[in-house]
């Protein structure tokens, strides 16, 4: 029970170092970066106290639907389209326990005209948990591939990381 409630494995750590993201270049005054804080519950965890990894796919869904909503557009597009996550990917760091506060960084690369992707960087005091990425397109009512509008690309752009 003791390795359910506490924020530690059981098991001794290795020495390992975490590995470091990738470089990115930042431009000055830029980019904003998106942050959120996810709290994570027995619910969440497993027998030993590990959270389950698919939970970090969830996390993704909470992180960008919060981004679209707060920095992107409130409606998230209805009147336009619809937002299609073409692609997805998780890299888990090191494991993640029940009662840890998640934050989580949101940061755009890859823009172009109808689609972009988003950086996801999950950390637990200020470690590096787990990284991610999802590319995302735009489509029409029709449910076809179309242009970002003008304003909405300038919005992804304020996040851009290289």
């Amino acid at each position: 029970m003791s390795a359910i409630l506490s924020q530690h494995p059981v098991a001794k750590k290795n020495k390992a170092e975490v590995a470091p993201l990738p470089f990115i270049i930042l431009r000055p005054g830029l980019p904003k970066t998106f942050h959120h804080s996810i709290d994570v519950y027995l619910k969440d965890s497993n027998a030993t106290g590990n959270i389950y990894f698919a939970r970090h796919f969830e996390w993704q869904g909470i992180c960008r639907e919060r981004w679209f909503f707060e920095c992107i557009s409130a409606d998230m597009l209805q009147s336009l389209g619809v937002f299609i996550t073409k692609e997805a990917q998780q890299e888990y760091v090191c494991e993640t326990f029940a009662f840890q506060k998640i934050a989580c960084e949101v940061n755009t690369f890859a823009i172009k005209q109808c689609s972009f992707s988003l950086l996801f960087r999950f950390l637990v005091d200020g470690k590096l948990v787990a990284k991610g990425h999802q590319q995302i397109v735009f489509a029409n009512k029709e449910k076809r591939i179309t242009r970002l509008p003008d304003h909405i690309l300038e919005k992804i752009r304020e996040y851009e990381v290289q």
